[in-house]
C-alpha cells in the first residue's frame, strides 16, 4: 500500500513541474512518467489520460473553493430583503478572505487552475465566477429599487468588467508569489476600495 501512495505522490509531484512549467497543452506525458520514474504502463494503473491526472490536481481545490463562494453567495441571497443594504460587503469580504486563505494554503493548485488550464474544462474557472457574481449584483440592485432606492442603470458589461478586476486581484497575488501577509493586507484594502466603488455606483447622483 505506501508503494503505491509513494508511486501516486511521484507522479503527482512531476505533474505538478511539468504543467507549471509547460501548462497542460504543452506538457508531455512521457515526460512526467519518465520523471516520476514509472512506466507508462504504471501510469495508466492509475489515470486514464493527461487530462485525468491535471483534474486530479486540481479538481478538489476548485471545488472547494466555489463551495467556500457558493455558501456566502448563497447566504446573502437567504436574507430578508430589508437587511442586505447593512449586510452589503460584509459576507463577501469575510469570504474572499477564506478564499484567500486557503489558495495560500494550496499555491502551485491554483497556479494550475489559474494560469495553466487552458485546453481543460477548468480554463473558465474564474469566469464562472464572474458570471455567478455579476448575476447576484444585479439581482441586488434590483433589491435596492424594490426598497425605494434611485439606483442608476449599470450595463452587465460595466459590471462584469468589475467584478473580473475583483476576481483578478484574488488570485494575482498568489501567481506572483506575494507573501500571504502582504497579500491578506492588499486585499483588505482592495476589498474597501470596491465596496466603497459598488456603493457610489448604486447611488443616484
Amino acid at each position: 500500500m505506501n508503494g503505491c501512495k509513494d508511486t501516486l505522490a511521484h507522479i503527482h509531484e512531476a505533474a505538478m513541474r511539468e504543467f507549471l512549467s509547460c501548462g497542460f497543452e504543452g506538457a508531455s506525458l512521457r515526460k512526467i512518467v519518465k520523471s516520476a520514474g514509472v512506466t507508462t504502463g504504471a501510469f495508466y494503473g492509475y489515470y486514464s489520460s493527461k487530462a485525468a491526472l491535471f483534474a486530479a490536481l486540481v479538481e478538489p481545490h476548485a471545488k472547494h473553493l466555489m463551495k467556500l463562494f457558493m455558501d456566502a453567495q448563497l447566504g446573502f441571497q437567504d436574507l430578508p430583503e430589508e437587511e442586505k443594504p447593512a449586510h452589503m460587503g460584509v459576507e463577501s469580504s469575510e469570504c474572499s478572505l477564506k478564499m484567500l486563505d486557503y489558495i495560500y494554503d494550496h499555491p502551485d493548485a491554483f497556479k494550475l487552475l489559474i494560469t495553466r488550464a487552458q485546453g481543460t474544462p477548468y480554463e473558465s474557472f474564474i469566469h464562472d465566477m464572474v458570471k455567478v457574481e455579476v448575476e447576484a449584483t444585479l439581482s441586488y440592485m434590483e433589491t435596492l429599487r424594490g426598497l425605494g432606492q434611485k439606483v442608476p442603470e449599470i450595463s452587465e458589461d460595466v459590471c462584469h468588467m468589475l467584478v473580473s478586476g475583483m476576481f483578478s486581484a484574488l488570485f494575482e497575488a498568489v501567481v506572483h508569489d506575494l507573501p500571504k501577509k502582504e497579500a491578506v493586507k492588499a486585499y483588505e484594502q482592495i476589498e474597501r476600495f470596491n465596496t466603497a466603488g459598488w456603493n457610489a455606483l448604486f447611488t443616484e447622483g
